[in-house]
């Protein structure tokens, strides 16, 4: 006889939320590691010792950490899925009859008290230090790169002019920490902008990827031993912005887990001399291919035809003419070296090196850190650490196709730290329970128990 789902409901239940998540769902192995006394003690100072007891912060934030692991953008609509979710609830501590925080509370603790105590990079710092403990950062190899995250502004939106932006009677939150930092002289805002999003003006206008859009440059530092990010930085989506990222990052990691590395990969963009000479500095080996624009020559002979004597501090020609040192230019970083004009007035290859009345070299401040690193480009030291870097790539592919990650919801260079830490925490978390599962008893509940006693009979 076919059956027939009854839809009467029985007065009473016999429900255990505990025995409704499995032991093996991502969220029961995210809650066996999850700590949150520090950011407890962090924001203990900022709510009252009096009054009605406020929504627990802790909740707040398991909430954050479940939108980013599972997609969710919308904070509506997390709360809607946490409300209907028995995984959810579980994770959040709400039980069956624990009721969900409206979407504003939100906006009021992250513009509040979690951006006032920088929460999110105590809680990621935490979960770093225990991807350290768990023995997941080598430490000898560090990997660095940026990728472009879309910002929460209109490309068709934009403006040319800076007081396009200045003449808002009542420019929003985002409009005014820009105005701020920009007046304060902070160097992340310098720079020429061809467009200002009047919405975002931190936000930098960027053809990385064809089109051109407002966005900013999620920056990560990652071990290259199981691609544990170890810092991340928030920049306007400028190129120049990419290495100052990386040397903040760099002796932040040193400063937090006392982490240094031995050699640190990276792309071609971070192959300046400058970067590489404060690379030097620190002994750092840079895996990272010289950007050389010697052959921007047209046509004339590069400054490798010329061979440099440090002992006395000058160049010699291909003819064996000498290039003396002329002068140094703070300002730019660079040693001029030029040759005489009765010498090059009757070379026989003045054409192929000269246009002018004599050849001039210029010469960065940091040429012997440019000529290690490129020393380095042929050995296989060098080639294992580039094949490494691409573990970078494969958390920025992680982040944008699986978590879902291509574009901020908040506005303003901190919105875009904290979405970047947030994000980031969930990659690293990720990746801790997949290399060190935690132990997680099983069967542990009464129901579970009973299903084993009756299967048993």
């Amino acid at each position: 006889m076919m059956g027939r789902q009854s839809a009467d409901e029985q007065l009473f239940y016999n429900f255990r939320l505990e025995d409704h998540v499995p032991d093996d769902h991502l969220l029961r192995q995210l809650d066996a590691v999850l700590n949150f006394d520090r950011v407890r003690s962090l924001l203990a100072n900022r709510y009252s010792s009096t009054g009605r007891p406020s929504i627990d912060p802790e909740l707040m934030l398991r909430m954050l950490l479940i939108g980013y692991a599972y997609g969710i953008r919308s904070e509506r609509r997390l709360c809607s899925e946490v409300h209907l979710n028995l995984a959810y609830r579980w994770f959040c501590r709400l039980g069956l009859q624990g009721a969900v925080p409206d979407h504003s509370t939100f906006s009021k603790n992250r513009y509040g008290r979690f951006r006032e105590s920088d929460v999110y990079r105590v809680l990621f710092e935490d979960v770093v230090g225990q991807c350290k403990k768990a023995g997941l950062l080598g430490g000898e190899g560090f990997a660095v790169d940026s990728s472009l995250i879309g910002g929460d502004a209109k490309r068709d939106r934009r403006v040319e002019s800076l007081n396009a932006i200045r003449e808002n009677e009542s420019p929003a939150r985002p409009v005014r920490e820009y105005l701020e930092a920009l007046d304060a002289g902070n160097p992340v805002h310098q720079g020429d902008a061809r467009y200002l999003s009047p919405t975002d003006p931190a936000a930098a206008w960027n053809t990385k990827e064809g089109r051109g859009k407002f966005g900013y440059f999620n920056n990560y530092l990652v071990d290259t031993d199981h691609a544990v990010i170890v810092d991340v930085e928030a920049t306007p989506a400028r190129l120049a912005q990419e290495i100052s990222a990386s040397k903040t990052m760099l002796e932040r990691v040193e400063q937090t887990h006392g982490l240094r590395p031995e050699q640190l990969a990276a792309d071609k963009a971070y192959g300046t001399g400058s970067f590489l000479g404060w690379l030097s500095e620190r002994k750092i080996t840079p895996h990272i291919p010289v950007l050389d624009r010697q052959h921007q020559t047209e046509g004339l002979l590069p400054r490798e035809s010329f061979t440099f004597d440090p002992v006395k501090n000058h160049y010699i020609c291909p003819q064996g003419k000498i290039l003396k040192h002329r002068t140094a230019r703070e300002e730019n970083r660079i040693h001029i070296y030029r040759a005489t004009a009765s010498d090059c007035k009757e070379c026989p290859i003045r054409p192929e090196c000269t246009r002018g009345a004599k050849r001039t070299l210029s010469v960065p401040f940091d040429e012997s850190a440019r000529q290690k690193a490129m020393a380095l480009l042929n050995t296989e030291a060098f080639r294992y650490s580039r094949r490494l870097r691409r573990k970078v790539e494969m958390l920025f592919a992680h982040m944008k196709q699986h978590l879902r990650f291509c574009r901020l919801k908040l506005r303003g260079l901190a919105g875009a730290t904290e979405e970047f830490l947030l994000v980031a925490t969930v990659q690293n978390l990720l990746r801790l329970v997949r290399l060190r599962p935690p132990d997680i008893p099983k069967a542990s509940c009464p129901a579970a128990a009973r299903r084993e006693t009756m299967n048993a009979c």
